[in-house]
């Protein structure tokens, strides 16, 4: 059975659900081609990435990446290459989280986490190598002129790296037992959590016409809002839903000590704050009109998200 594409776009009349439902078949799809072969050497760890990459998640990352195409007639070819190359960093920062030098969880997306499924070197190969195929990803897809890929490497590796993701991920292990403020709790998580975020929308609409300098400016708020809203909701569910409904170990942070906005500000008005970065985030979209539909849908998505 072939894959759903997501060629019907929000202004032909498709519905959220179906639309969602759509693009992370299509990721999932993606994904499985772009990985190794599990019985390909070294099969153990072929196996194990696709153990990590597949058959799981939400793939928020993804699906932004496929809206912000829609606001730039991007093709799907691309958005799968780029929204592809996106989860493959997540997944990696998710296996490297996991282990027992650093949140040592044992639980990830309802599965024992890789390095419990398999061992803590092939773990540690796995982010490795899932981080590599993400960068040969981008650079060996059609996806536009020589300068348009290399300002995607240099989006994906900067969201990734100290002044990003790794960066937060360092911050946040810095900050166990100590009490952050919110300027500096804001700071970790759009490091940690925003700057990947962030890349998957402007990766997205890289892959299709160039915006207005209005327009990137306006996508870019947007992005950093989502982001925040993403890593606050985040936080309220860890100390409000279930280990079952996560898919991962519920209240661990607050079992670990560290800084999170439901500690900083209690739990009613971490909500406040999260409806006011969802009206910011929307603010942001009314640029665009109808074409910002989906990520309009998206941000609502990421604000109800109980798992």
């Amino acid at each position: 059975m072939s894959t759903p594409s997501l060629a019907t776009r929000a202004d032909q009349g498709q519905h959220f659900p179906e639309w969602m439902s759509a693009a992370q078949a299509q990721v999932e799809a993606a994904l499985s081609r772009f990985l190794p072969p599990s019985e390909a050497i070294p099969a153990r760890l072929h196996q194990a990435m696709r153990y990590a990459s597949l058959n799981g998640g939400k793939r928020v990352r993804p699906l932004l990446a496929f809206a912000a195409g829609e606001l730039t007639g991007a093709p799907p070819e691309r958005l799968e290459a780029v929204a592809s190359a996106v989860e493959m960093i997540h997944v990696y920062s998710l296996v490297h989280d996991d282990l027992p030098c650093m949140d040592d969880d044992v639980l990830r997306r309802g599965r024992p986490t890789c390095h419990v499924e398999y061992d803590e070197p092939t773990a540690l190969l796995v982010g490795d190598s899932l981080q590599s195929l993400a960068f040969e990803l981008i650079a060996r897809s059609p996806l536009g002129d020589a300068g348009r890929q290399l300002e995607m490497i240099r989006l994906l590796s900067h969201a990734s790296g100290s002044c990003g993701m790794a960066g937060g991920q360092a911050i946040d292990l810095a900050s166990v037992g100590k009490a952050l403020n919110q300027p500096e709790l804001e700071l970790m998580h759009a490091l940690k959590t925003g700057a990947l975020i962030r890349s998957a929308v402007l990766l997205g609409a890289l892959c299709g016409e160039p915006l207005t300098t209005e327009s990137r400016e306006a996508l870019d708020r947007f992005a950093k809002r989502a982001g925040l809203l993403f890593q606050v909701i985040d936080d309220i569910l860890d100390c409000t839903a279930s280990t079952a409904t996560l898919g991962k170990t519920a209240g661990k942070d607050a079992a670990a000590d560290k800084p999170t906005y439901v500690s900083l500000m209690g739990l009613e008005r971490a909500r406040e704050f999260a409806d006011d970065l969802r009206i910011q985030a929307l603010e942001s979209l009314a640029i665009f009109g109808e074409r910002g539909q989906r990520l309009i849908q998206l941000t609502d998505f990421i604000t109800r998200r109980k798992f």
